[in-house]
């Protein structure tokens, strides 16, 4: 069988929109959202607020692994779960709908807050259909990439009419806040970007403790005040924005920090 035909041809797009939807699940969980972000996403809103985090990671997983088993094999039961799987998100989307209309699909993490709409359900049975098509071939998805055919493109066309993520997409980037006005990054891991700079090493033998005493944002920096062995403080100044931060640093002495009796935060 050519791996042009119909029933083949729709492997592609479902590989790729499970990856993106694992990838985008993760980041979200990964960077913590505002507080109470993941109680307005799909399927994070089904369960209760402390296994929010688990279930959308639970989630990824399983994308993960459909897609691992449509791209590498032709096992029926790799087929049968995708057709299963959309089937299943397909009566969440409508349940949210009816249940909680304020409530994103959650399908690429924080990008999909929107409220679920027709699009979106739309999309989830395209997408279906698309998995039964996928039943009846038999070379793994790995061929299909190597030779698209037009039901390809033709696939990946419907799934951008039918994504709302776009328009989301396309706001944040004409419509991008100053650095100040940002959510900042999870602590830990501006923490984590901190530790791994050429300041911290010139100044970590001066730290009497590695954990910071108090840390505060100012605009675009995060501010950790550190111990110092000589009865003073060292600060760590830690820019927001960028995938290789600038970090500053400062050595206080005991004399000078009379001048500045407390650290007062400073919200954006």
């Amino acid at each position: 069988m050519g791996v042009t035909l119909v029933p083949a041809s729709q492997l592609p797009v479902l590989v790729v929109l499970l990856v993106l939807g694992t990838v985008a699940k993760l980041a979200t969980v990964r960077s913590g959202g505002e507080p109470g972000a993941l109680s307005r996403l799909g399927p994070a809103v089904l369960v209760p607020g402390r296994l929010q985090a688990p279930a959308l990671v639970a989630c990824a997983v399983g994308e993960l692994v459909l897609a691992a088993g449509l791209l590498l094999s032709t096992v029926p039961v790799f087929r049968w779960a995708t057709v299963m799987f959309f089937a299943l998100s397909t009566y969440v989307l409508l349940e949210l709908r009816r249940r909680r209309p304020d409530a994103g699909c959650g399908c690429f993490g924080d990008v999909s807050s929107a409220p679920v709409g027709v699009r979106s359900v739309g999309r989830t049975v395209a997408l279906t259909g698309m998995a039964v098509m996928t039943v009846w071939a038999d070379v793994p998805g790995w061929m299909t990439f190597v030779q698209p055919s037009w039901w390809t493109a033709a696939g990946v066309a419907l799934l951008l009419v039918l994504s709302p993520e776009l328009e989301e997409l396309v706001d944040r980037v004409r419509y991008r806040a100053p650095c100040e006005q940002r959510r900042a990054p999870d602590q830990s891991v501006t923490l984590a970007r901190l530790r791994g700079s050429g300041p911290w090493r010139t100044h970590e033998d001066l730290l009497a403790s590695p954990e910071p005493y108090d840390t505060w944002r100012e605009l675009c920096w995060r501010f950790y005040a550190f111990a110092s062995k000589d009865d003073g403080d060292v600060v760590f100044a830690v820019y927001l924005s960028g995938r290789r931060p600038v970090v500053r640093a400062a050595v206080v002495s005991a004399e000078d920090t009379g001048s500045l009796p407390s650290y007062t935060p400073v919200s954006a």
